[in-house]
């Protein structure tokens, strides 16, 4: 039997369809987690949002995806923008704030709800159990002292710590890469964003007084589903030190990929694990098997027109 080109691709289409239905159904056009899973109807009305709202993506038009995690570190100078100002105190402007307190205000005052404890975006966080990942309090020395002596104990004997601007280090984000046939093109759309911070309950210790931690000692504070805030985003502009009359809000910085980011876990069989969890050679071999995984998602769309 011989079978063409044409056939060919027939074939793949029609598999990789099946297949793609089977992990995240509807994630891609679910507005919230809760519909992930469901069938969605075509939206077709869009709202003045003040950003240009993701195209609507029906399952049945994905010929491939691979869902991967990145890694925004803000020591790099790409990702600076994210960082800073690390005080928010308006000295420098009342609209220069740095992408955490834009979270954390918008979490604060109900703009966010879609807020998790992992990236698969099944246990929500109440604002409590936010509140007890940014602040520490703790008897310090003296306090412990007072209360081994029997002496009362006030609030000044009590040491605050707290997860401000200045303590976040890296986010990390989830997105999609996904080849559409009704396009026949590569399309991305981010999916969830974590801010990224040593442990609140570690800020004791010498080792984390100032911003150069391990990245082993950095855990996720929350996970936002992203489209829950990307209205709160497109309102609040990203200063580059470049041309100021002109500025990027923080939604067009991450939706457009301006930054620098390693991928450090893509979707797999193995309970999603990440690259340390197999590679364990070397911090250099991660960051090959990295970019193994950036050029096998970016050559997909290429191999496709070329076996066509």
């Amino acid at each position: 039997m011989i079978v063409s080109k044409n056939n060919t691709l027939f074939l793949l289409m029609v598999f990789f369809t099946g297949w793609s239905s089977v992990s995240q159904y509807n994630e891609l056009s679910a507005l919230s987690p809760s519909e992930i899973g469901q069938q969605v109807k075509t939206r077709t009305k869009v709202e003045a949002v003040g950003y240009i709202p993701y195209p609507f993506v029906d399952e049945r038009d994905i010929l491939w995806k691979k869902t991967v995690w990145e890694i925004i570190d803000l020591k790099q100078k790409a990702n600076l923008p994210f960082y800073f100002p690390t005080i928010n105190n308006g000295y420098l402007s009342n609209d220069r704030i740095s992408l955490f307190r834009v979270l954390i205000d918008a979490i604060e005052d109900g703009s966010i709800s879609e807020v998790y404890r992992t990236s698969h975006f099944r246990d929500k966080l109440s604002k409590e159990e936010i509140n007890q990942n940014l602040y520490l309090r703790k008897l310090s020395e003296e306090g412990i002292i007072k209360m081994n002596a029997g002496e009362l104990v006030v609030d000044d004997d009590y040491d605050v710590y707290e997860i401000q601007s200045d303590k976040i280090l890296q986010y990390w984000i989830k997105g999609t890469w996904y080849f559409s046939k009704r396009l026949g093109a590569l399309r991305y759309q981010l999916i969830g964003i974590a801010a990224v911070a040593p442990d609140v309950t570690t800020l004791d210790e010498p080792s984390n007084q100032g911003i150069d931690v391990s990245d082993d000692s950095l855990v996720p504070l929350f996970w936002i589903w992203y489209k829950d805030v990307r209205q709160v985003l497109a309102k609040h502009k990203v200063y580059t030190g470049q041309n100021t009359a002109q500025l990027y809000s923080y939604d067009d910085f991450l939706v457009g990929r301006k930054f620098q980011s390693v991928i450090y876990g893509e979707e797999n069989i193995y309970d999603d694990r990440l690259i340390r969890d197999y590679v364990t050679e070397s911090s250099m071999e991660q960051l090959f098997e990295a970019e193994r995984i950036k050029e096998t998602i970016l050559n997909f769309e290429l191999d496709i027109w070329r076996n066509n």
